[in-house]
């Protein structure tokens, strides 16, 4: 597990290209590898971006992505969208729960982060089920999302509260 390097985005690209891998997710095909490189350098300074976005590797090979992607409103700061991806030939390997480990570890103990937010795919049941076994809830379905095959889908919001709000423990007197 690692963060993404602007030298990732052709691997990047590579996945998300794959036609067994971009219609589970909000990308359209074809993606370029510009259009990486621009998205992973606009990001590439943390202190410059409040996302996250991590790389999974196997055997020194990209297997999978993901990202937090904080809300900018000043009144929606404690929330996050999250996004991942797994090569197919790599999933049911561990990979999505590593990247699913990292990235509620930062958002926990690191990111000031109350709420993790995402919208999967009805009929995506792995996935579904690696989000509940990191406290996600199905929050409400919303109908004909988003275009995937010719056809509308529908996807399930789902949102996970972080398990052990901070509290601020003052100094007895």
């Amino acid at each position: 597990m690692r963060r993404l390097a602007v030298a990732d985005a052709a691997d990047v690209a590579r996945l998300m290209a794959d036609a067994d891998v971009y219609p589970s997710l909000m990308q359209l095909p074809l993606p370029s590898v510009e259009m990486w490189r621009a998205r992973l350098e606009a990001n590439a300074a943390p202190e410059r971006s409040a996302e996250l976005h991590l790389a999974a590797d196997i055997g020194g090979r990209f297997v999978g992505s993901a990202g937090l992607h904080p809300q900018l409103q000043l009144r929606r700061r404690h929330a996050a969208m999250l996004g991942i991806s797994v090569a197919a030939d790599s999933q049911g390997r561990g990979v999505g729960t590593a990247l699913m480990q990292a990235l509620c570890d930062y958002a926990d103990n690191w990111a000031q982060l109350l709420r993790l937010e995402l919208t999967v795919f009805v009929d995506n049941q792995r996935a579904i089920a690696l989000y509940q076994r990191f406290g996600f809830r199905q929050e409400g379905m919303l109908r004909g999302f988003a275009m995937r095959h010719g056809a509308y889908a529908d996807v399930l919001a789902m949102a996970r509260l972080h398990p052990k709000p901070p509290l601020l423990a003052w100094p007895q007197a």
